[in-house]
């Protein structure tokens, strides 16, 4: 933990913090469970129960699209948001100190090995609710899920990554809600440049009646991947 440091609000985002230390400024969210890292990331001590967590943008896409000056978020205290493709937790917990304890995080994982590890590392954070479950077949997991969320967030690499989403928000996503997807050119097709690949999936969604309110490359953190953010009727 560093000693010599400051944290002010990002100002554009709520929930989203600018930490500097020595010069260097990154992102950064207020830590829900004060003296627990989750995944190595550095604490930042303010007070007895103020607390803020580094947040890697080459651990977590979300963060990269922020670190690129992303323009859209849209997930914000007290919202549910629903997450395909948790993984082990890195970014859930990040978006689980945006939410709070008023949130809900419906963390959506295919891997039983990878849900573990995210249980493990965020018992205890009662927003966080981890499903095992294929994110393919929404069917599956409606009953877990009894309510409409306000955000989708996906990183599922996969070659219908855009389907997998127009599936999840037709089932889950509230009218006016909000989605975000990464998109990995190379699980897609490694024969195709990306950013042919990149444009039809974004036609995928914009014909499935979404507006897309930003879209960004977030090389170098996350090599040959783009971050769509759009918006349902």
């Amino acid at each position: 933990m560093s000693k010599n440091f400051s944290v002010k609000p990002q100002g554009k985002f709520d929930g989203i913090y600018l930490i500097s230390v020595d010069g260097a400024e990154f992102h950064g969210t207020r830590n829900q469970v004060p003296g627990t890292a989750v995944y190595g990331e550095r604490l930042f001590k303010l007070g007895e129960n103020e607390e803020y967590r580094e947040w890697n943008p080459n651990r977590s896409k979300l963060c990269a699209y922020f670190r690129k000056n992303g323009k859209e978020c849209h997930i914000k205290e007290g919202m549910s948001v629903l997450y395909l493709g948790a993984a082990n937790g890195t970014t859930v917990s990040h978006v689980s100190d945006i939410v709070g304890k008023n949130g809900r995080v419906y963390s959506i994982e295919f891997s039983a090995r990878s849900l573990r590890e995210l249980v493990q590392r965020l018992a205890s954070r009662p927003d966080v609710i981890p499903i095992l479950a294929d994110a393919t077949r929404p069917a599956q997991y409606r009953s877990l899920i009894p309510e409409q969320v306000d955000v989708i967030y996906q990183d599922v690499a996969q070659p219908e990554q855009s389907k997998l989403l127009v599936d999840n928000i037709q089932t889950f996503l509230k009218p006016g809600g909000y989605f975000y997807i990464a998109i990995k050119s190379r699980s897609i097709d490694v024969s195709v440049e990306p950013e042919i690949i990149f444009q039809k999936e974004r036609t995928i969604l914009e014909k499935a009646g979404f507006t897309i309110l930003d879209m960004r490359d977030i090389a170098p953190f996350s090599e040959d991947h783009v971050m769509i953010v759009g918006k349902i009727p």
